[in-house]
This record gives C-alpha cells, structure tokens and sequence, in this order.
C-alpha cells in the first residue's frame, strides 16, 4: 500500500431523501482506497458498510455527513445524521428489522439489512442515536489482511 500521504482525511455531506446521490460518498472512499492498492476484498467490505450507512441517512435523515480517516493500518469511518433517531438500536441490528416507509421499500431499499451489514463488515462497529437527534455511527477497518 502506498503510505506516502498518511492519514488521509476526508468528508461527504449527504442530502436525507436525495436518491440520485446515492452512492457517490461510497464510491468516493472506494477511489482513495483503491488509489493506495488496499486488497480489493477488504476494499468490498469497506464499500457495502460505507454504502449502508450512506443510505440509511438517505432513507431516514435529512441530512448527514460521512467523515473518514485513512492510515497505514486502518480506516475509521463515522457517520453522523440529523434524523429522528432510533428508538430500539437492538431491535435496529436484528437482520430484517425495518422502519423504512413503504414507497422506500418499493423502490427496493429499506430490507433492514443496513446496521446489520454494516456491523458484519467492520472490525469495530459504534452505534450511538438520540430520539429527536440523531444518529451516529462509528466503523473501523483494518487495512491489512491478517
């Protein structure tokens, strides 16, 4: 991996119902990390967490950011929204589990697999939501295969 330039920062503001953006802060950290030759297995977890975070401010927030951190080691990626929180983040991480409106699910998102995937793809996974505040959520990565 080239280390030249460690740590790499950078950040994405996502509009909350705005469906033709989505994808693009994904694709975004997918670039940085392919630009620096991590392994593309890794590169794919990355990618589906970041993109399930990314819609999930999409799908329920009106706004939010993605913030993430590249090092020689590891890839930290924090999400914060402007939503209406979650009520029961227990409830919220079992695989199916779903608040998503019905005209989300019609478009084919909203399955209930967001946190869930976003938890089994990281190596580190914070999930921290305030009813009427928000929602943040913390992921880390390690950049290298063990």
């Amino acid at each position: 991996m080239n280390q030249d330039k460690m740590p790499i920062e950078g950040s994405f503001q996502i509009i909350g119902g705005n469906f033709t953006t989505a994808g693009e802060a994904s694709s975004e950290v997918k670039t940085v990390l392919t630009d620096l030759g991590v392994d593309g297995d890794i590169i794919r977890r990355i990618a589906i967490a970041t993109f399930e975070a990314e819609m999930n401010v999409i799908i329920y927030a009106a706004a939010g950011q993605l913030f993430y951190e590249v090092t020689d080691e590891y890839i930290k990626i924090r999400v914060q929204d402007m939503g209406p929180g979650i009520e029961d983040t227990n409830r919220a991480m079992q695989e199916g589990y779903s608040t998503a409106p019905e005209w989300v699910r019609n478009m084919g998102w909203g399955a209930g697999m967001g946190l869930p995937n976003m938890k089994k793809n990281a190596d580190t996974f914070l999930l921290d939501s305030v009813v009427g505040e928000g929602t943040t959520v913390e992921m880390t990565m390690n950049l290298i295969k063990e």
